[in-house]
């Protein structure tokens, strides 16, 4: 036989060990209650599913890590003194990573992370050290799986870090974090104790091979781990799908001894079933990864796999580690091991059954699948508490019968419930009676967009999303709803209506388009506006009617780095298929001379990559959403139904729009997602150049994207578009940049400007001063002229002008609507004798 994980213990139980496992257990607890009543307080779905991950599942890591490796490699503990300071300092640092990001205080979570890092390092940097000690090196392997997860933890706590910061990277950290924590940090530490766990709790010998096997995975699990976060953080998809599929590989090899084990000897009791089946849920969720990654890019993969991940594999292999550890720790003797397992065993079957069937539930019905996972798992918790407690406070498990169980039980679904009222918002009960209240979120509307109720009233909202798009649904001061998808429907408790109340939804720009929502009262006592209120946009100035905007200062320079948009226009290329990937980069970008501005990009550029073809041609554009929100495309250049290529996608998304160019043109493409006057206004725009058959060769060619500038973001920034009211004028996305960066040319050679007026709002009246058109195209329209002044262009319309310089010297184009051009909308020719 194989030595026992639990029975090698000392002989006097080490009370920091007890108290170590009462602080696994309440964090699980925390993870349950935050579960139930975390959406009626408004907090964020992540912070259940981080009390769990870095609250339990950590502490139960570092705890049981220590005494495998000391108890199967028979080499010295962690002293109860270090042991106990370890176990305070995660407890306070977890609790500074979820406070930190809560109350918005990123130098908090900085140092919550920060900390966890360190103790890891000084986690794994130990366990090596007592590797060249142990006197069993079969078990070397265990020390090797920890110390790689370790490794993950600290890369998760980096990338953790940087999604508390912000910023453009945003799409590509935040399934790097999610893969290295569950995958590495949990997954690794899980599997690795599970070649002797598994065994243990199934009752049989470990299988020949298991420590060759152990050590063959780690290496694949490692290696394909790094490979997956690499292919996530560069923004690969297929590289790192093909990480994961390494990560599969790895978790089929330790699978391997595990499955003959299980075919040995099933699984008699809670322990072994919950193991073996966390072990199969891992397997599966690793390879439904891998699929998804490969086709829908890393952020859209994340959705669906994360809650398999935590209720199937961590969950899960938490409380059946726990059902099989805790009456050896607690216990003294076997007759009171015997007794306490008994009691962690009460209603085992209907729970294991409960958590499994959670699994699929919290992909296709959430709300359902998160119901039965807290019962599934506070049933344990309530159980395993109430042995614990007692423990840890007075050195010894006190025998509780069944009657007491069923109360405890009882009284655990009390607190639940009662805490849920106590936070949902109702100061008292509702004098008007209650009211439930139909709503809909349709053509970026909210339907009833006025709602009216007796004061004192309760009103609930069944708010449910008509629309591709996503949309939630959030009261002022109040709760909110989930971002739904289409079809999707949630319940939102407003709670008793005293005074008026204002909704809208949270997607950036979405409240500034008409996504807003009232609720009147009439009778007395109410119909008064809450003032003093101030919802929270997430930093967006409050009121959308007002106008923030700073102005551009023209007279200053561009910023260090800066490098102008090349406006010259290359021939079109040879080959009549063209084959373009267009990724959604949300990033900062110079709209002004030494002013920076956030903006949603085609291509990491405002406007995007200009594309050129011929009459014929077939373009294949392959649109991919690295952003935050979604979006979409709309080629003007094409003529084709827009119900399927122009679809909104979601962050991770991808689609394929392809088009035959039929007609010539300078066309525009752009971003079709509602408000599409936002999308466009903050850089989602392009150029398509066709060109006519006939056209003839020009010394120079140009391509001009004329566009308006609208400063800051969100609610402000969309009134400003809806009033028309833009900050400044702009050649190819920035104001004046070519002052700084002129045309050249030079006398005698004919020059060809290609120009867009991507809008979203104004004409164009293009005027070169000291120059003169002897040709002008306009939507498809050509005709040579003894002399042209301007080419006038509605939003949407393209066209080009030629000309020549008759002399050298610096010729300035402008936009001849001078409010235009005297706020941004020019530049330079230098033309050269």
């Amino acid at each position: 036989m194989i030595e026992d994980l639990t029975l090698a213990k000392p002989r006097r139980r080490a009370p920091v060990f007890v108290w170590g496992n009462a602080l696994v257990l309440v964090w699980l607890a925390v993870a349950v209650v935050l579960l139930v009543v975390g959406d009626r307080l408004g907090l964020p779905e992540w912070l259940p599913l981080h009390a769990l991950l870095l609250g339990s599942a950590t502490t139960a890591i570092v705890i049981w890590s220590d005494h495998f490796v000391a108890v199967l490699c028979r080499v010295p503990g962690a002293s109860e003194r270090h042991l106990a300071r370890g176990l305070v300092a995660i407890t306070l640092l977890v609790t500074a990573v979820l406070a930190g990001v809560v109350a918005d205080v990123p130098v908090l979570t900085g140092v919550g992370g920060t900390g966890l890092a360190v103790i890891a390092c000084v986690h794994a940097v130990v366990l090596l050290r007592r590797r060249r000690a142990a006197l069993n090196p079969r078990f070397g392997y265990l020390i090797g799986f920890y110390a790689a997860a370790s490794a993950a933890l600290v890369a998760g706590a980096a990338t953790g870090a940087a999604l508390a910061l912000g910023g453009d990277w945003y799409a590509r950290v935040w399934p790097a974090h999610v893969h290295l924590t569950l995958l590495g940090w949990v997954g690794l530490s899980v599997l690795g104790t599970l070649f002797t766990l598994l065994p243990t709790a199934l009752g049989t010998r470990m299988e020949e091979g298991t420590a060759r096997s152990a050590r063959w995975s780690l290496g694949v699990l490692s290696a394909g781990l790094v490979v997956a976060a690499a292919g996530m953080l560069l923004g690969w998809p297929l590289l790192a799908a093909a990480g994961l599929v390494g990560y599969a590989a790895g978790v089929g090899v330790a699978l391997a001894p595990l499955v003959g084990a299980l075919r040995r000897r099933r699984p008699r009791g809670p322990a072994g079933w919950m193991l073996s089946a966390a072990t199969a849920w891992l397997a599966v969720a690793v390879v439904a990864d891998a699929v998804r990654v490969a086709v829908v890019g890393p952020v859209g993969a994340v959705d669906p796999v994360l809650p398999v991940l935590v209720v199937g594999f961590v969950a899960q292999v938490l409380v059946g580690a726990l059902t099989q550890l805790l009456p050896v720790v607690l216990g003294r003797g076997p007759a009171e091991h015997k007794e306490l397992a008994a009691v962690l065993g009460h209603w085992w079957r209907a729970r294991v059954v409960a958590a499994n069937a959670a699994v699929p539930l919290v992909v296709v019905f959430p709300p359902v699948g998160w119901a039965v996972a807290a019962l599934a798992f506070g049933v344990f918790v309530v159980l395993a508490l109430s042995i614990a407690v007692p423990t840890a406070l007075h050195g010894g498990a006190r025998k509780v019968d069944r009657p007491q169980w069923v109360g405890l039980v009882a009284g655990l679904a009390a607190v639940v419930l009662a805490a849920g009222f106590a936070t949902s918002g109702h100061e008292a009960p509702a004098a008007g009676g209650s009211r439930t209240v139909e709503v809909e979120l349709d053509g970026m509307r909210v339907r009833p967009a006025v709602v009216e109720v007796p004061a004192g009233t309760r009103l609930v909202l069944r708010v449910t999303n008509r629309e591709a798009m996503r949309h939630d649904l959030r009261v002022d001061g109040g709760p909110r709803t989930p971002l739904l998808r289409q079809g999707e429907t949630a319940t939102l408790d407003v709670g008793v209506v005293r005074d008026e109340l204002r909704g809208w939804c949270t997607v950036a720009g979405h409240r500034a388009a008409g996504m807003t929502f009232t609720v009147r009262t009439t009778g007395g006592g109410g119909g008064g506006h809450r003032h003093g209120d101030t919802p929270d946009h997430g930093g967006e100035t409050p009121d959308p009617g007002g106008d923030a905007a700073t102005g551009l200062d023209l007279s200053a320079r561009p910023g260090p780095g800066w490098q102008a948009r090349d406006p010259r226009l290359a021939p079109a290329p040879a080959p009549t298929t063209h084959r373009v990937e267009l990724r959604v980069v949300e990033h900062e970008v110079e709209v002004a001379p030494g002013r920076r501005q956030r903006a949603w990009t085609f291509g990491g550029t405002a406007p995007g990559p200009t594309l050129r073809g011929k009459v014929g041609d077939r373009f294949e554009i392959t649109l991919v959403n690295d952003g935050t929100i979604g979006h979409s495309i709309d080629f003007h250049a094409g003529a084709l139904a827009p119900d399927g290529p122009m679809r909104t996608i979601e962050p991770g998304e991808r689609l394929v729009y392809a088009f035959t160019a039929n007609r010539p043109g300078a066309w525009l493409y752009h971003c079709g997602t509602m408000p599409m006057s936002l999308h466009m206004a903050n850089g989602m725009h392009g150029a398509v150049v066709i060109d006519p058959p006939d056209l003839a060769p020009a010394d120079d060619e140009y391509l001009l994207v004329g566009s308006q500038l609208y400063l800051g973001e969100g609610d402000d920034q969309a009134a400003k578009v809806a009033r028309g009211a833009p900050d400044g004028w702009a050649f190819n996305g920035m104001a004046a940049q070519y002052d700084h960066a002129p045309l050249t040319t030079a006398v005698g050679r004919r020059v060809r400007i290609w120009l867009v007026n991507a809008g979203p709002g104004d004409g164009i009246a293009f005027h070169v001063v000291g120059g003169q058109f002897d040709a002008v195209y306009k939507e498809g329209a050509r005709w040579p002229t003894s002399g042209a002044q301007a080419l006038d262009l509605a939003p949407a319309q393209g066209g080009y002008v030629e000309l020549t310089f008759p002399e050298a010297g610096r010729y300035p184009f402008v936009d001849h609507d001078m409010r235009h051009a005297e706020n941004g909308a020019h530049g330079f020719v230098d033309v050269t004798g």
